[in-house]
């Protein structure tokens, strides 16, 4: 198919746009560059350079390019951010988002794959997280993705659009041949943070919290590399065929993993040790969070190829080892 990926110099949408080209897809590229990298396109790719708010624009790459499905990577992601700018994050997870399923309706394109998260659970009642739960967020950032959801159900009745949406929990790796990899600004994720402790970029590592009612007292997170994810989301294509067809998928391994284990990993795999800073807890930080993707692997056929936290972070390592600086364009 052709598939137009929104958001595709992102980190997770850039490794969409390489799984695609492997699956026998034809992956086209709108991004404008607020926070992706040019280099994270592979050669050969189309990429148009376009806000979502120029509908005029974006219907003219949907025709242009006689797209078949969308995919949508290009969401705003820090959590404190959206708590101190929310106008922010509405205008584009929203507002943006509205100015494209318009210009997708328009353009008579109807199938849509849409990137949410587990904030839009805020905190779970139980563990593991299965769809069904009650999806409460306590921040804008997870509001925003339930609220784009909740646009999704009704467009699905009222336009027949199909959808699948994933939720998935904490994005993490980079290409198996390190190609490409993580390169945010502010990085605000555990691995790389770490990495960029052990290696000296940074003087030490703050860890947020010892006190959790955890086995270790640090905070358990399901962490899931971004190439399983990127392989969920192409699965569900064959699932959009019938007009209005709407699914829901959590995306995690289901094995949490701790703060210091991730530290212990990173450690473990660059050979080198990390002076970490104690800190209290961040407010709103659960002890765990972690999925049941028992759905995704039954509906779709998913199966991770990573499982555990090393596994993970050597391909991160192998990244942040052969581009200490992250990609050129920065």
């Amino acid at each position: 198919m052709n598939v137009l990926v929104v958001g595709g110099a992102g980190y997770i949408g850039s490794h969409c746009v390489r799984q695609l080209v492997a699956a026998g897809h034809r992956p086209v590229v709108l991004d404008n560059f607020a926070y992706g990298h040019r280099g994270a396109i592979p050669p050969g790719v189309t990429l148009h350079e376009a806000n979502l708010g120029d509908e005029a624009a974006v219907g003219r790459i949907l025709r242009a390019e006689k797209i078949d499905l969308v995919m949508h990577f290009a969401a705003f992601c820090y959590v404190g951010e959206s708590v101190t700018d929310p106008l922010k994050y509405y205008f584009n997870n929203v507002g943006e988002t509205l100015h494209l399923l318009h210009a997708m309706l328009g353009a008579g394109v109807k199938k849509f794959v849409f990137s949410s998260t587990c904030a839009t659970f805020g905190v779970p009642p139980t563990l593991p997280i299965h769809e069904d739960l009650p999806q409460a967020p306590i921040n804008p950032y997870g509001q925003t993705k339930l609220d784009v959801e909740n646009l999704l159900k009704a467009l699905a009745k009222s336009h027949q659009l199909s959808f699948a949406v994933f939720r998935y929990f904490n994005a993490a790796g980079a290409a198996e041949d390190g190609a490409i990899g993580e390169d945010h600004h502010p990085e605000t994720h555990l691995i790389p943070l770490a990495i960029d402790a052990a290696v000296g970029r940074r003087p030490d590592l703050q860890l947020f919290g010892t006190d959790y009612p955890t086995p270790d007292g640090t905070c358990l997170r399901d962490y899931v590399h971004v190439d399983d994810l990127s392989r969920a989301h192409i699965a569900a294509f064959v699932k959009l065929a019938e007009p209005g067809a709407q699914y829901f998928y959590n995306l995690g391994t289901g094995k949490p993993s701790s703060n210091r284990e991730v530290i212990r990993a990173v450690e473990k795999v660059t050979g080198k040790k990390i002076k970490v800073v104690e800190g209290p807890r961040r407010p709103g930080d659960p002890p765990a969070l972690y999925a049941d993707s028992a759905r995704a692997q039954r509906e779709l056929g998913w199966k991770v190829k990573f499982p555990d936290i090393e596994s993970i972070v050597a391909t991160a390592w192998k990244w942040h080892s052969t581009h200490p600086k992250g990609y050129a364009d920065r």
